[in-house]
């Protein structure tokens, strides 16, 4: 039999009847308690509205401002759902309530009893949702009194990051931070409900496992019952995950705890959140148009400011570094680049030859509208360019009236020790798609970091000039990479992604050759409005593939076997071909609240350098629990 919630405005608690009986529910309310209780409030602040006028109330949260109006005092009380004006106006209320009420203070814990009301005419809030209503109080109690808090909880706090996160507990109860939490409940909901609907199971990985390191630091756990040894919390459960498919569960998911070891920014935190995914006898396409589906959909249900295009593109990893100079562009606005390495030799600059010497590149990047900058401007964007690492930076300022092709000398202004003719300046333009009062800025270098450069000067100027929709989400997938990279410090292959990444159909036999610099992958990212949301690829399944891939990555064959022996050996029982993705959730939650870090998302999150200001960790522990796990500190 199903049940519905009804409310009764007049109610002091909620009565649970089935559907059946044919009852129609009045107002939304989103708090009940069990029946026949007296519960400490009956509703919450923020759901009370015009239709509730002349009903009975009980609410409870703190006081978020205190107003006195010559012996009537106002209070805005708060709690997770909004803000509620409550009168005490010592005409309804006892002499002790009335007491009660002149002592109130900023944060304090209340419960107050009374009538909701509509308010005078004239004297409506319509900036709040209650802004057409208050409460007369008839009763007022203290549930806890409250210091003088270190800030104000306000969204347009003023307050130090580290003070926030020292008092959490107190940051947590600004609005912002209440929607920022209901946005990414919503979001895990909406995720978990989406994937159950298509057949994925969810199921938990465990969170001590051996340490096996291929990427980032793990983050050690000694064992007290095996004296020397230790177990590593997950950086991922890819291993997890692709023995789970040998097992013939074919789709699974779990929203995962991860944890790395590495230097923290801003969008980085040593424990994260991840949709973890996979999936059996699937292809590239199979993931990418599921996880499209998640993500159109869940922006549509959650965020409808949002406007999200389908489909997504599908790009791949050359095009991208070929137009954007970066594998997770923002394809919001224009400003796309390219190669004029081949004009550049024309000219008889000799930085430009000194780098196509070296076996580097030059860059373009078209530049609408801003042909017109003074020379003290682009030396002031040189110097933009010189703080993201460049050496240096060309340009050509396209001035003047008319078609392009009929440039004359004097409309277009080169940069110093640049000096070409017309028509080498309008070959240039066409190769750029630039046209009349653009600017088109060139960058050399060794191509990784000619586009690096040029990447980060798109950003740059798509800030400056404003050329990205915030309303826009512009998703994306990037496809084929490479799938390995060659380290020149360490002198040795890396994989792009990782060793579990499987090669291009077709490119298997590459594995055995001496040059895997040209081997695609199979690997994938989500990326949207230039940050990547997601990471996937379809694995290895078979054991010789998977062992030739440890060998070019340098691991020997004893390091092998203790480190991925278990999953070497599960491949040897049928193992069938399986992808998969692994989407951040604290990323795709921050895009949606359009928060600037990941820690506007996160609970209890970490500082940038790891520490918990809240709890004082990581912090040193007696001497007798070291002395249980045989460990000694070393100064």
């Amino acid at each position: 039999m199903s049940l519905t919630f009804w409310a009764d405005p007049q109610a002091k608690f909620h009565s649970v009847i089935p559907a059946e009986a044919g009852i129609q529910k009045s107002q939304p309310e989103t708090f009940f308690s069990r029946q026949g209780v007296d519960p400490l409030k009956t509703q919450d602040c923020g759901e009370l509205r015009a239709a509730h006028d002349g009903s009975a109330t009980t609410l409870a949260g703190w006081v978020s401002r205190r107003r006195d109006h010559g012996g009537i005092i106002f209070i805005d009380l708060r709690d997770r759902s909004g803000f509620v004006q409550v009168v005490l106006n010592p005409e309804n209320l006892s002499g002790d309530d009335y007491a009660t009420a002149e002592r109130l203070r900023s944060e304090w814990c209340v419960q107050v009893t009374g009538t909701v009301q509509k308010r005078p005419e004239g004297s409506e809030n319509l900036a709040l949702p209650t802004g057409e209503i208050e409460v007369m109080a008839s009763g007022v109690t203290v549930l806890n009194q409250s210091q003088t808090p270190p800030f104000y909880i306000t969204d347009d706090v003023e307050a130090d990051e580290s003070l926030r996160l020292r008092y959490r507990y107190l940051d947590l109860r600004r609005p912002a931070m209440q929607e920022n939490l209901r946005l990414r409940h919503r979001a895990v909901k909406y995720i978990r409900d989406y994937l159950d609907d298509h057949g994925f199971l969810e199921i938990e990985t465990p969170i001590l496992i051996k340490s096996t390191p291929e990427g980032a630091r793990d983050f050690l756990v000694p064992s007290r019952m095996q004296p020397g040894n230790f177990y590593a919390l997950p950086q991922s459960p890819q291993q997890l995950k692709q023995l789970l498919m040998v097992s013939g569960v074919e789709r699974y998911f779990q929203i995962a705890r991860c944890f790395r070891d590495e230097d923290l920014r801003a969008d980085r935190q040593p424990e994260f959140t991840q949709l973890d995914l996979e999936m059996s006898f699937v292809s590239e396409s199979d993931v990418l148009t599921l996880i499209e589906g998640l993500y159109a959909g869940l922006v549509r249900e959650l965020t409808p400011q949002f406007k999200v295009k389908t489909p997504f593109p599908r790009l791949t990893y050359d095009d991208v570094m070929a137009r954007y100079g970066s594998d997770k562009p923002d394809l919001r606005y224009g400003l796309e680049m390219a190669d004029v390495s081949d004009l550049a030799a024309e000219t008889e600059f000799r930085v430009f030859h000194g780098i196509l010497d070296r076996g580097g590149i030059i860059k373009a990047m078209a530049v609408p509208g801003q042909g017109r900058l003074s020379g003290s401007d682009m030396r002031r964007m040189e110097e933009t360019a010189k703080e993201f690492g460049a050496a240096g930076m060309s340009h050509v300022r396209l001035t003047g009236d008319g078609p392009l092709d009929t440039l004359e000398d004097g409309d277009a202004l080169l940069s110093p020790g640049l000096r070409m003719p017309p028509e080498w300046v309008i070959r240039l333009a066409q190769r750029a798609g630039a046209s009349r009062g653009d600017l088109i800025l060139l960058m050399a270098g060794p191509a990784k970091f000619a586009n690096q450069w040029l990447a980060s000067m798109r950003t740059h100027l798509a800030e400056q000039l404003e050329l990205a929709d915030p309303h826009t989400l512009a998703f994306a997938f990037v496809t084929d990479f490479p799938m390995f990279d060659w380290d020149d410090d360490a002198q040795r292959w890396d994989s792009t992604h990782h060793p579990f990444t499987a090669p291009a159909p077709g490119c298997e036999a590459m594995l055995d050759g001496d040059d895997f610099s040209a081997i695609p992958s199979r690997a994938y990212d989500l990326v949207c409005n230039g940050s990547e949301l997601a990471s996937g690829s379809i694995r290895i399944h078979r054991r010789d593939m998977q062992e030739k891939v440890f060998a070019i990555l340098g691991y020997t064959h004893e390091q092998v076997q203790e480190r991925f022996g278990h999953i070497l050996e599960a491949f040897d029982y049928g193992a069938p071909p399986h992808g998969g993705i692994a989407p951040g959730i604290d990323r795709l939650v921050a895009i949606l609240a359009g928060a600037d870090s990941l820690r506007e998302v996160i609970a209890f999150p970490k500082t940038q350098s790891g520490s918990d200001l809240l709890f004082g960790a990581p912090a040193p522990v007696d001497f007798p629990q070291l002395r249980d796990l045989g460990i000694r500190v070393v100064e």
